[in-house]
Parts: C-alpha cells; sequence; structure tokens
C-alpha cells in the first residue's frame, strides 16, 4: 500500500489531504494508468511497483499537489521515497567568530594584521591627497605609496580592508571608493526562466480592473437578462480585466551583484512579463541622486532620482533589489559612493524614497544566513524598516504580501 508514501509527503511539509490521497487510490483501482513493469510478484493492486515510475509520478502529483509552488518540494519528496534520495536541508550552518579570528592569525603576522586597519574616511582620504602630492614613480607592493599589492589603501591588486581602488581588478572587493570609469552590462529581460515559482510568487500582487471598450461576454449577467425577459436572448458584455497594478523596479547592478546576474535576470523578467506597468532604473550599490536605464550609456543618459520620485506618484509600488553589500560610508558620508562625489549621503535618499512610496520593499539575493555578518546589511534594513525580503520562495512571497497590505 502507499501509507508510507503518504506519511512521506506529510514529513516534508507538502499540504497533502486524506481525501486527495483517497482520490489517488480510486484513480489507480480506476486503471487511470495503465500497469507497468512489476517490481515483485506480489504485489497488492495498488502497489506503486505495478506500474509505470513516470506515469505514477504525474498522477500522484496532479492528484496530491494542488499549487506549482510545492512542485519542487513534492519532486524532492518523491524521489527520495522511490529512488532513495536524500533531502537537502536549506539551514546555512553559521561561521563561528572565533574560527574566522585565528584563521586571520594564522594567515598573517602581526604587522599584517596592524597593517590592515581602517583609516576612518578623513584620515583615508587626505592621506591620498598626500600620496598624490609626492609620489612620483610607479611603486609595487608596501605598505605606503599608491601602487599594485602589497597592503597600501591606495591602488589595486592588493589586500586592504578599506582602501580606495585605483584602477586595477577588484580582488577583495573591501574598496570604499573606485576611481576608474566601470562599464556594467544589462540584466537580461528575455532570459529564460528556470522555474516558474517567481511567476507564481508575483501573481498574487496582481489587481484587475476592467478597462476600455465592452469586448467579453458577461454569462452571469446574460444569463440573468435572458431568464429576466422570459427566455428572449439578451446579450450582456463588460470591458476587458486589465492588471492595474503599477511597479518601480530599482536594481543594484555591478561590483558584488555579478555573482547574483542569473537569478535577478529570472527576476527581471518575471516581473516584465506579469506587470503591464512597470518601470526601470539601475543603480550601484545604493540609490543617490541619479539613476540610468541603460548601463552602457549611464554616464550620457542620467535620471535625475527627484525627477523619478515627481513623475511616478504614490500609486506606484516600490521594489529596490541589491545586496545591500558596501561600505558603511557610501551609505551615511556625503562623497561616499565608490564611483563619484555624491553632495548627500545614500541614506537620505532611501528615506526619500520610503516616504514617496509607502508601498516598498527591498529583496536582497544574498544567502539570509549571511545578512548578520555584513553591517551595510543592517543599516539598510534599518532605513529600509525591516522591509528587506531574500530572493527565495518564501521570501518573494512575504515581500508581496507585505506589497499588498
Amino acid at each position: 500500500m502507499l501509507i508510507d508514501f503518504f506519511y512521506s509527503l506529510r514529513k516534508a511539509k507538502l499540504p497533502v489531504s486524506v481525501s486527495e490521497f483517497l482520490m489517488l487510490l480510486k484513480s489507480l483501482e480506476a486503471g487511470v494508468i495503465g500497469p507497468g513493469t512489476r517490481l515483485r510478484s506480489d504485489a497488492s493492486p495498488l502497489d506503486a511497483s505495478e506500474y509505470s515510475l513516470d506515469d505514477f509520478y504525474f498522477l500522484s502529483r496532479m492528484a496530491l499537489v494542488k499549487d506549482e509552488k510545492n512542485y519542487d518540494k513534492f519532486d524532492k519528496a518523491f524521489a527520495a521515497y522511490f529512488k532513495g534520495v536524500d533531502t537537502i536541508g536549506e539551514r546555512m550552518s553559521q561561521i563561528p567568530q572565533d574560527w574566522l579570528k585565528k584563521t586571520l592569525e594564522r594567515d598573517f603576522t602581526p604587522e599584517q594584521i596592524s597593517a590592515l586597519k581602517s583609516m576612518d574616511w578623513d584620515d583615508l582620504m587626505r592621506t591620498l591627497q598626500k600620496r598624490l602630492e609626492e609620489q612620483k614613480e610607479r611603486h609595487e607592493g608596501g605598505s605606503k605609496w599608491i601602487g599594485t599589492g602589497g597592503t597600501s589603501p591606495f591602488g589595486h591588486s592588493g589586500i586592504n580592508p578599506r582602501g580606495i581602488r585605483i584602477g586595477g581588478e577588484s580582488k577583495q572587493r573591501s574598496a570604499v571608493k573606485v576611481w576608474e570609469q566601470r562599464q556594467y552590462k544589462d540584466y537580461d529581460d528575455s532570459i529564460e526562466l528556470g522555474t516558474r515559482n517567481i511567476k507564481v510568487a508575483l501573481r498574487r500582487l496582481r489587481k484587475f480592473a476592467r478597462e476600455g471598450a465592452a469586448e467579453e461576454l458577461d454569462i452571469e449577467d446574460t444569463i440573468r437578462s435572458t431568464a429576466v425577459n422570459a427566455g428572449y436572448l439578451d446579450i450582456k458584455m463588460i470591458p476587458e480585466r486589465h492588471n492595474n497594478v503599477k511597479l518601480l523596479l530599482l536594481m543594484d547592478i555591478g561590483g558584488t551583484m555579478d555573482e547574483h546576474v542569473a537569478r535577478v535576470e529570472e527576476l527581471f523578467s518575471a516581473v516584465k512579463s506579469e506587470f503591464k506597468h512597470l518601470e526601470f532604473f539601475y543603480f550601484h550599490n545604493c540609490v543617490y541622486d541619479y539613476l540610468w536605464k541603460n548601463n552602457k550609456r549611464r554616464y550620457a543618459e542620467k535620471f535625475p532620482t527627484w525627477d523619478i520620485i515627481r513623475k511616478y506618484n504614490k500609486d506606484h509600488k516600490l521594489i529596490l533589489v541589491g545586496d545591500a553589500t558596501m561600505s558603511p560610508y557610501e551609505i551615511v558620508q556625503p562623497g561616499g559612493s565608490v564611483e563619484y562625489n555624491n553632495e548627500e549621503p545614500g541614506a537620505i535618499w532611501l528615506q526619500r524614497l520610503s516616504t514617496a512610496y509607502p508601498k516598498f520593499v527591498w529583496i536582497n539575493p544574498e544567502p539570509q544566513g549571511v545578512w548578520q555578518y555584513r553591517q551595510s546589511i543592517a543599516m539598510i534594513q534599518n532605513l529600509m524598516g525591516q522591509k528587506m525580503f531574500p530572493l527565495t520562495l518564501s521570501g518573494l512571497e512575504g515581500a508581496i504580501r507585505n506589497l499588498s497590505k
């Protein structure tokens, strides 16, 4: 019998009811799927081993799973029961702080650890100005001059937790400012989704309104009117239903977001296919006084953030997508942007956005288990009123519920 299979699905936290399970058994008794290769000669009429495993999979999923969001969970439970595949937990183990400290002490000498201590913002900028005035030649290695390698806070390809990267490539991704013209690639909004779960979650946000000319048949009103007319057909038409939700989507691009491109593209593609009224813009790390739509022309085609706030009113729901991983200076310090000297800190602009758009959320593609180790993430969470959600199915559902209130 399939009692153990039923309990294994319930153990996997699938909402399978007894009536649905009885429906599956009745379907097997009625011969909905034909017999396959018998695995045991004494198999009972309701034993799954009497049927093709593929046919039984599709029948059981159809009978037992009523929501698309549970397909992946069902697949794992089915494979674990019939093929012996272990289910994989989604919990992340936390890295102990003392382990990280011991690793640092093991890999660096005391002198190197001392050299890696961070300067504050003003000291960093004053020291850089002094180095630019004094330095006359190229340097490699060392802890003082602007160059490559070493532990100096200026240059590139070295090790310093809060330095200024001048050219080169990012190695440690810890620079508080970057002096170079950086090129980013637009997110692809036509990418084929690997899963339908994002679309399923987003559909819960959609609200419909009937607009335009009367083009659809209103069956209920037609039946009522025909009955009132003593049986004479009285056709009633109604306008089409249109998606009435307006979205403003702001997406972080470049830097540490490069690790999350595939997942953000899936989200972007799903949003564009589900919502008719969508406006999107890009930013880097934190929102400042301007945004852009095309990463190849972002220096030539800038959109002032104030203009965006004025153009798109509070009827829009605001979604910000970013890993919130940056130097704290970028959030609280004027001139703290890694790319240019912003007059006002990012915190001011985030407060303005949250005031202009009462319905807002921040979606973070970083695993939620590492959030507590990133100071900037905690700062962004506070600024956004704790409305930060992970880029997971449950996280998206929580974000949609928040936006729908």
